[in-house]
């Protein structure tokens, strides 16, 4: 737990030097910083995945459907290997393979174009469909905001995971409460999203987003599940986790660092900046 633990630190710093360097740009950190912890504990030990054979058919499929946390994406790559921290450096610039949201490529470890909030899901279980006529037994995994789960795709594809039996689909939900117009519930109420799940046939857990061990061992039960149903964890988190001043603030959505911001920022994660 230690390697993830350090690996979450990595990524988290990275957040914030890569949206401060992107300069008026701007950034979407919140919902970046919120999801940290899932992917260290994805790309840290839990995802059969290899930064030296990204395209290797029989590996397990990360799918960032919240395209606009590609900070947090990008970061988890670096450090894994899949291409060097140097490269973080041209995020949001002209001809980058680094843009604000996704845009596939496989050799970097990019599985999807994303940003267009809703999709993920649906091809999500095209690949794990496709992959379970293969005959292969390979996990996909879909990463999901939960402002995104207004939206009508989600339950459509929903249904269909349930209809076609994926049991290898582990969507996760960044269930931080905050979307870009304010609270989750105050622009669509979703009450009790694991009851949702579960009325559409999803196997449901539930837990603190940001407990590495607690995290890591529900995704792992979730994985180890194979009982014909498509799993549902949910992620309670904090949008803008490890910054005071980002920390459930729909302000800091998307958002510009100013100097005095990004020291403050960095000395909160124990980095010193000269």
């Amino acid at each position: 737990m230690d390697e993830i633990r350090s690996l979450a630190e990595k990524i988290r710093i990275y957040i914030i030097k890569t949206g401060y360097e992107a300069g008026k740009k701007g950034a979407h950190f919140g919902g970046a910083l919120s999801c940290v912890e899932i992917l260290a504990c994805l790309y840290g030990g839990l995802m059969d995945f290899d930064a030296k054979n990204p395209t290797r058919e029989e590996r397990d499929v990360f799918l960032l459907s919240k395209g606009h946390a590609s900070l947090a994406l990008y970061a988890a790559l670096a450090h894994v290997g899949c291409f060097p921290l140097e490269d973080l450096k041209s995020f949001e610039q002209d001809g980058s393979e680094l843009p604000g949201h996704p845009v596939m490529n496989l050799k970097r470890g990019i599985e999807l174009s994303s940003g267009s909030l809703g999709m993920g899901l649906g091809v999500g279980i095209g690949m794990a469909l496709g992959y379970h006529r293969k005959g292969f037994d390979n996990h996909i995994f879909v990463l999901m905001g939960d402002g995104e789960c207004d939206e009508g795709a989600v339950w459509e594809g929903a249904m269909s995971a349930a209809a076609f039996n994926l049991d290898s689909l582990v969507v996760i939900v960044d269930r931080n409460g905050i979307q870009c117009d304010g609270t989750t519930e105050a622009v669509m109420d979703l009450m009790n999203l694991g009851e949702k799940f579960s009325s559409f046939g999803f196997e449901v857990y539930e837990t603190d987003g940001h407990d590495i061990a607690a995290l890591y061992d529900i995704i792992s039960k979730a994985m180890g599940s194979r009982n014909g149903k498509p799993k549902a964890v949910i992620a309670n988190t904090v949008k803008g986790k490890g910054v005071s001043f980002m920390e459930n603030q729909p302000a800091w959505h998307h958002g510009i660092l100013k100097e005095k911001q990004y020291l403050e920022a960095m000395l909160e994660l124990g980095q010193e900046v000269e």
